[in-house]
This record gives structure tokens, sequence and C-alpha cells, in this order.
């Protein structure tokens, strides 16, 4: 208990602490009915902040916390966060944890590898973004998603983000079709 503890530093325990609070003082005022969305918070900043250290039990969390957001958004057919947690958060989150698992840092497997972004890595993550949000767009606009551009924007940056996540490091396998000679 000790060694976790040591694991963050003050300032990320407070940054969690004050997210955990915020959360749980939303759901005091405005619900105090669905568990599952307070858990799904808390598993999701949770997630956030080991992977933000590039320990894989991030990863882990953020499975999970997809499944629940996924079942959660499904309950109030927001159909747009179904395809973007089911359809490529999670999936994203278990290619970059098994590729994480494969390249830890110096050994440790609480850490992984991380290196720059290459110019071929850059290029393909604009064209992969714009081909995205192109998709999802009308993907959300034929389910009638509600509030369609901020809808669209957070499947922007949720792919952008993963795309970030899985390709942080040196040996990425991820999209080796599509990389060029030069690199």
């Amino acid at each position: 208990m000790k060694r976790f503890l040591n694991y963050f530093t003050t300032f990320e325990k407070l940054l969690w602490c004050a997210s955990v609070l915020m959360i749980t003082v939303s759901f005091i005022i405005f619900d105090r009915s669905n568990f599952l969305t307070l858990a799904a918070s808390i598993i999701g900043v949770t997630s956030l902040i080991f992977i933000a250290k590039g320990n894989p039990i991030g990863q882990i969390m953020m499975i999970i916390f997809s499944l629940f957001y996924g079942w959660i958004s499904f309950s109030y057919a927001y159909y747009g966060e179904i395809f973007t947690y089911l359809g490529m958060s999670l999936p994203m989150a278990a290619m970059t944890l098994v590729s994480w698992l494969k390249h830890p840092y110096e050994g440790k497997k609480s850490e992984v590898e991380v290196s720059s972004l290459s110019k071929g890595k850059k290029k393909i993550m604009v064209i992969l973004t714009v081909v995205v949000t192109a998709a999802f767009y009308f993907i959300l606009k034929y389910f009638n998603t509600a509030n369609l551009i901020p809808s669209t924007i957070s499947v922007t940056t949720s792919f952008v983000a993963a795309y970030l996540t899985f390709t942080s490091f040196q040996s990425t396998p991820s999209f080796s079709f599509l990389r060029s000679k030069k690199q």
C-alpha cells in the first residue's frame, strides 16, 4: 500500500482527489440514483491518471469505463457516445494495452517506453482524423444525434487522444502499412 501511495506525486494525488470530489458532489446534487454513472465516472478519471503516467492499469480501467459508459449511453439512446466508446475507445484501449505490455520502459511493467512522434505518424494522424471526423459526422447525423457538432468534435478529440496514446512509443507496429520508407 505504501508503494502505491508513493507512486503518485502530491499534485497527482490532489488532482485525483479533487476530480473524484467534484464528480461525487455533482452526483449528489444532480442525480443521487444512477450509481453506475458515478462508478463509471470515478473509474474514468482514475484511468486517466494512470494513463498519464504510462501505466497499463489505466488502459484496463479505460476498457471497463468504456463498457460502463457504453451501457449508460445505450440506456439514454446516446448513439454517438456508444459508437465513440464501444466502437473506438474500447478497441483502442485494448490494442494500446497489448502494445504497452509489449514495450515496457526498461523492463518495468508499470511504465511504457515513450518516444517522439515521427513526421510520418503525424501525417497519418491528420489524415485519419479527417476521415474519422467526416465518417462519424454522417454516422451521428444518420442517428439524429442531439448536438451534432459537439458530438462530432468529441469523436475527433477522442480519436486523436487514442491515436497519440497508441503510437507514442518507438516500436509501434500500428498502421505500419501506411508508413513511408523515410521514417
